[in-house]
């Protein structure tokens, strides 16, 4: 078996790591009325955040060109199988797109999984498949694995104004009501359907993040568990959430990461964003 890992540019994981592992990756795009950018590739989180909130660009999936290019060259490469690892079909439309292609292909053995996920919710994924493939599992087992993990990952955040999330017609099942009058924040995670739903309610910034907090706490003590801590043009937030997090928590953390998510969520998250997502 020749196995290849593809997944999407809202994984966030480090181009060093996505080279290091050769982890094929379909960039969404990034449209503004002149021009448009491929997410991660030739545009930059800060860039988009310059541009706010004079401009605020739309998103679209990689078309069906761009995934039949990267599965022809899979297979010109000598692939036989390939696992593929997207952002929740619930927030994109990168998923279905993938699998309608990949019926073009039967020489080829595809699986598409929906992370119902983004960000490193969905790099979990992408880290668990270069695990497995590389301990040598064979892919049915590999799948299955894979979608195990995807069902022991969970995603929480917090963002400033659901001001970018309507424009971008993300907003999901978060109601977006006479409650930002009162300034109540939504904590924000994703349901079975893979869609943004209302956890939890705090009024205000500062007993929002608070409130993650103890989501955190109570939805990880005494587990092991991976995490991942990111931010969105606020990172002196995330770092202090972070350090609390090491400080006064009972999980067992075996490894963590931090980093600025990917532009095409800033796009629909605006600045302030601040969350983590944890795979037991």
């Amino acid at each position: 078996m020749k196995l290849a890992i593809v997944t999407d540019s809202t994984c966030d994981l480090g181009t060093d790591y996505l080279q290091q592992y050769g982890i094929y990756v379909l960039p969404l795009r990034v449209i503004y009325g002149d021009k448009e950018y491929y997410d991660g590739v030739d545009i930059t989180p800060e860039e988009v955040y310059r541009r706010f909130p004079d401009e605020v660009p739309t998103t679209s999936m990689p078309g069906p060109g761009d995934v039949e290019k990267l599965f022809q060259e899979l297979k010109n490469k000598g692939y036989d199988h390939v696992i593929c690892l997207h952002i929740s079909s619930g927030l994109s439309g990168t998923f279905n797109v993938v699998k309608m292609v990949a019926k073009s292909f039967p020489e080829l053995k595809i699986e598409v999984i929906d992370s119902k996920a983004l960000s490193l919710g969905l790099g979990f994924l992408v880290m668990k498949a270069v695990q497995l493939k590389n301990l040598g599992v064979k892919f049915n087992e590999l799948v299955q694995q894979i979608e195990e993990t995807r069902r022991k990952t969970k995603i929480f955040f917090v963002i400033k104004t659901l001001e970018y999330l309507k424009k971008g017609g993300r907003i999901g099942l978060i109601q977006a009501s006479f409650g930002e009058l009162l300034d109540i924040k939504p904590i924000v995670s994703i349901n079975e359907e893979g869609k943004y739903y209302t956890y939890a309610k705090a009024r205000g910034r500062k007993k929002s993040i608070q409130k993650l907090l103890d989501i955190f706490q109570e939805l990880t003590a005494g587990k092991r568990i991976t995490l991942a801590v990111m931010h969105g043009d606020a990172e002196e937030e995330c770092i202090s959430f972070l350090e609390k997090i090491l400080k006064n928590s009972n999980t067992m953390i075996t490894r963590h990461f931090t980093g600025q998510i990917g532009p095409g969520m800033v796009v629909h998250s605006g600045p302030g964003l601040l969350g983590f997502a944890f795979q037991e």
